[in-house]
């Protein structure tokens, strides 16, 4: 298990608990649970990096206690 931080900038910070062979949609749901919103309203990225909803967060080497961005659609 690895915890990953969500943050949007506007006063929300998310904290998910989530497995590294987990998809990023996978975690875009966990995040949808407890923001309040779609999980397809949700944009995951790192720098200019857009997170694509099939790959692993082990492939994009997302690992315990790393922060990403979080934008709305």
């Amino acid at each position: 298990m690895i915890e990953v931080v969500c943050n949007d900038r506007l006063g929300k910070k998310v904290r998910v608990k989530c497995n590294e062979d987990d998809t990023i949609g996978d975690l875009k749901k966990l995040i949808a649970a407890q923001v309040g919103t779609r999980p397809e309203k949700i944009r995951l990225q790192k720098w200019y990096t857009i997170f694509k909803d099939h790959i692993t967060l082990e492939d994009y080497e997302i690992h315990d206690g790393m922060g990403l961005e979080m934008y709305y659609n």
